[in-house]
């Protein structure tokens, strides 16, 4: 991630998640971390059979229903901030949220200028939200809309997690970090028009929507691992169309304290344990009400989920141990399948991998259809657009960012793999080889 140059100074710990940028006024060049002097790059390149290599201890029974992907060398990269997760609204268009960065907006003589984001610090943190136009990935418009103001309180810093627009409302959700890890869920802003005005949530990062023992009595940051700190929507097509009973999912990366040393194990931006997953029906009423939420608890001796209004009984969908980073699960309406892709971000700076497991069903069993080792290499917040689905299912869109450790000092050198991976928002079209 990306970050201006005073930054420089902040510790190791809190400069895990951001890159680094350079302004050099007197040439009026802006030198990105992560962007390898790309600008809107778009190519088509030899096509690549990704090989799947999993670790000895990987939990999830290889596919034999998609049992691979092959990316297609067709790929294209747009703006220079990360945090992409868009959503397929009514109208037809993606939104997201950005952040740690700049995307064009466009002024109202028509001229454009960048939109400056930067999730730390304090109370001048800010993210952006902005549209993606378009039906065709290699020729998409993105353009900044604006950015949110978002206090970190006692917290490093505050970044997007859960975005969704439904029936023209966008709910628009933050998480706190560090120091000592990932800081739970806020809550949600609210904007009836589709990003022309926003209304605050009741939630702030001191008391957030689900409570947890993430400050002292003192109100520092405790360490204390959360289970739903980085939660990201369930992608059911535009405007949520195939959604299996009407509520919005939530998918979320943590880890759980356990005594008698609750910091054994921890939950980053980058990395946890599990992943959990809950659910809502929508609305400005509902989604800012815990109360209102339901939390999948495992499955009952019948092999049926099990749904709980009670947090505490919640149970994980998936585990393992240090490689359950970032979330997001993407519903294939003609293959029948959910397509989860998980990014295992131990390595911190350096490169990083990507699984995608898929299920018939939301709640799994979940399998592996492929493990790819040093994807991007640094490749994070990995999804899949379902607007980019295609008609027979079996292509598809990798959207993600990469390589925000890229010019700062330390980390180990990162290629562009696949070729046109940078930071900013990269599309790769993948064809997942499915079993006939």
């Amino acid at each position: 991630m990306l970050h201006q140059e005073e930054f420089m100074r902040i510790s190791g710990e809190r400069i895990a998640r951001i890159g680094v940028i350079a302004l050099v006024s007197a040439l009026d060049v802006i030198m990105l971390g992560g962007c390898r002097g790309q600008v809107h790059d778009s190519g088509r390149n030899t096509a690549i059979d990704w090989p799947s290599r999993p670790p000895a201890d990987c939990p999830f029974e290889p596919s034999d229903n998609i049992v691979g992907i092959t990316f297609t060398g067709s790929h294209r990269e747009y703006a220079h901030a990360d945090c992409w997760f868009p959503s397929w609204a009514s109208d037809g268009n993606m939104y997201s949220p950005f952040s740690d960065g700049t995307v064009e907006k466009v002024l109202p003589d028509g001229s454009r200028e960048p939109l400056w984001t930067l999730g730390q610090e304090g109370a001048d943190a800010n993210c952006g939200y902005g549209k993606i136009v378009g039906d065709d990935p290699l020729n998409l418009t993105v353009i900044g809309l604006g950015a949110l103001p978002t206090p970190t309180g006692p917290y490093n810093a505050r970044y997007p997690s859960g975005s969704l627009v439904h029936d023209g409302i966008w709910y628009y959700g933050s998480h706190p970090e560090g120091p000592g890890g990932l800081g739970p869920l806020v809550g949600f802003r609210i904007s009836r028009d589709y990003g022309k005005t926003w209304t605050d949530g009741p939630n702030d990062p001191t008391a957030p929507l689900f409570t947890a023992p993430s400050l002292d009595g003192e109100g520092k940051p405790t360490g204390i691992p959360v289970r739903i700190g980085e939660p990201f929507f369930v992608d059911f097509g535009r405007n949520m169309e195939y959604s299996p009973d009407g509520k919005a999912y939530l998918i979320a990366h943590g880890a759980t304290a356990h005594q008698p040393d609750p910091l054994a194990r921890r939950a980053h931006w980058n990395m946890g344990d599990e992943a959990y997953l809950l659910r809502v029906t929508p609305s400005p009423e509902t989604i800012n009400d815990a109360s209102k939420y339901e939390f999948f608890a495992g499955h009952d001796e019948d092999g049926q989920p099990v749904w709980t209004r009670e947090r505490a009984e919640m149970k994980p969908l998936i585990e393992w141990r240090g490689r359950v980073g970032p979330t997001s699960i993407t519903y294939n309406p003609v293959l029948k399948r959910y397509l989860f892709c998980v990014t295992d971000g131990r390595a911190n700076h350096g490169a990083y991998d990507t699984y995608i497991l898929e299920s018939p069903t939301i709640t799994g069993p979940w399998k592996l259809v492929v493990f790819m080792e040093h994807f991007g290499e640094e490749g994070y917040f990995v999804n899949i657009p379902s607007k980019f689905i295609s008609n027979d299912g079996r292509t598809a869109w990798l959207c993600y960012a990469a390589n925000f450790s890229v010019g700062m000092p330390g980390p180990p050198p990162l290629e562009s793999s696949p070729p046109g991976s940078r930071y900013g928002m990269n599309l790769q079209q993948i064809r997942l080889k499915v079993k006939n």
